[in-house]
């Protein structure tokens, strides 16, 4: 459990330090979920350095208004969604984007000794991007619907939706293919 307390009076008393806490805390959980957004090892890597580089130079204009977890991962979330639109600009169409997801899947990322968990991971690269994000945040992040609608400054009902939606999708695949 993350003591964001004890980050933020660190952060207030000794920038460095502070800082270091806070890469300490929440580098693994935010890399995982920049993972499952990007899919290629080098590509979360390059992401997760830049959303610490923006969370260190603005970290004095955080305000509390939300927890400092759900801070960074609107944070993450805009440069995974960066990362992506930049693709989208070199390919030609979001199908080639998720094509070359596919790719990434498959060559370095998933056990293919469990063949649900392939299909599965498939399922959701096949999503449409805010039911991918919203599903990754609620799934594997284990976020309250109000955090990630702070996240992707959306409403909560919205995400209930798209969250209901994403797993219909995703069994539907599973079961067919």
């Amino acid at each position: 459990m993350i003591n964001e307390d004890k980050i933020r009076k660190a952060c207030s008393s000794d920038r460095e330090r502070g800082f270091r806490l806070l890469v300490d805390s929440f580098q693994e959980p935010i890399y995982n979920y920049i993972r499952r957004m990007v899919v290629s090892h080098e590509d979360a890597e390059d992401v997760l350095q830049e959303v610490f580089i923006r969370v260190f130079r603005h970290l004095d204009q955080f305000r509390n208004e939300s927890s400092l977890s759900t801070w960074i991962y609107r944070i993450a979330t805009n440069e995974c969604l960066r990362l992506l639109n930049s693709r989208k600009e070199e390919v030609i169409s979001a199908e080639d984007v998720q094509e070359e997801l596919m790719s990434k899947l498959k060559a370095d990322y998933v056990d293919y000794e469990d063949e649900l968990a392939v299909k599965f991971q498939e399922a959701i690269l096949t999503l449409p991007e805010k039911q991918r994000i919203v599903f990754n945040l609620r799934y594997y992040d284990e976020l309250e619907y109000e955090d990630i609608a702070r996240v992707l400054d959306s409403k909560v009902e919205t995400l209930k939706v798209n969250y209901h939606y994403a797993k219909d999708k995703i069994k539907e695949y599973i079961l067919n293919r």
